[in-house]
This record gives structure tokens, sequence and C-alpha cells, in this order.
């Protein structure tokens, strides 16, 4: 098992429990802990177990779908919902080569990978230097959705779901606009 951003020391986490290995991730401010076949957060209670992509990649993808799409106030674990749609075999070679050269890029600007960016600035950078490649694009597009009609973030956004149901927003608030 590894640790993304390990600290300074570069500490060897093999051998630990879970539990210890979760401990020594939010003290070393790790923004995921990565394990044989899972990716957990750090700091709240979910992980994703992944089946054709490594553990690793999917820690870049939910990292990378934040950075796409920046919400502060939606948990890390609706971005690994959303990216979670990318895990399969028919997927797998392309979205391995394509962290494999998003990483290539963060390496080339002085860092380890992309996730050893800690700023997002810099991240975002190195987005916009390959958001012209097939990957950056698929990704992209699957978290319009993959991201946007999970119910659970609706609230978020004030977003109350369809209307056609109810009869439509005309009689249903379509002129509250208190934002305005």
């Amino acid at each position: 098992m590894t640790v993304i951003h390990k600290s300074p020391s570069g500490s060897d986490v093999r051998g630990l429990t879970r539990r210890g290995l979760l401990a020594r991730a939010i003290a070393a401010g790790a923004t995921f802990v990565v394990g044989g076949g899972f990716v957990a957060a750090r700091d709240a209670a979910w992980a994703v177990e992944t089946a054709a992509l490594k553990p690793e990649t999917m820690a870049v993808l939910i990292q990378m779908a934040r950075d796409i799409y920046p919400h502060d106030r939606i948990a890390d674990r609706f971005y690994a919902i959303a990216v979670k749609a990318h895990d399969t075999p028919e997927q797998a070679q392309v979205i391995e080569e394509g962290v494999a050269g998003l990483n290539l890029v963060a390496q080339a600007q002085g860092f380890e990978g992309y996730l050893a960016a800690g700023w997002e600035k810099d991240r975002v950078a190195m987005l916009r230097m390959i958001e012209h490649t097939p990957f950056f694009q698929t990704i992209r597009a699957g978290l319009v959705t993959g991201l946007y009609n999970q119910k659970e973030v609706w609230p978020v956004f004030g977003y109350e779901g369809e209307s056609f149901s109810q009869g439509g927003y005309i009689e249903r608030g379509f002129n509250d606009i208190d934002w305005l």
C-alpha cells in the first residue's frame, strides 16, 4: 500500500493495519489513501474499489475531477462516484495511458506526479496543457453528467429536480429569483 503525498521523510507504510495507515496518511497530509484495489478518503468515511484501473489512477481521476469542476461544498465521494464510470476493462488502457501522460506533464513541471502538486493553480496549469487530448475531453465530458446527475448534490446548487411531473415551473416559483 502507498500513501499519496507522502511526508518529506518518505516513511514506509508497508505492514501497517488499515487504522495505522489512515493515521499516518492524516499526519502526512495525504489527499487520498491508496491501497490494494481501493482509494479511500483520509478524512471521511468513504472508499471506492477499483476493478480495471490501478488505485493510484483512480486517485488521480478524483483529484482531476475536482480540479476541472471545483466545488468546495461537494465532497470528494461525489467526484469518486462520477469518475467510477471509467473503471471498465474497455476504458482501462486509454485512462491508464492518459494518467501516465498527465504524470509526465507534472514531472516536466518539477513535481513527482500530478497528485504531488499541492496547489490547485499548478494542477490546473497542467490540465490546460492536456485539455486538447481525447483523454481530457473524455473525463471532462463524463463529469458533466456523472457529477451533476447525482441527486445528492442537487441541493448544493438549489436545484429541486425536474418539474414536469409537478406541472412545470411556472406555478412553482419560476419567478422567485431572490439572487438577482
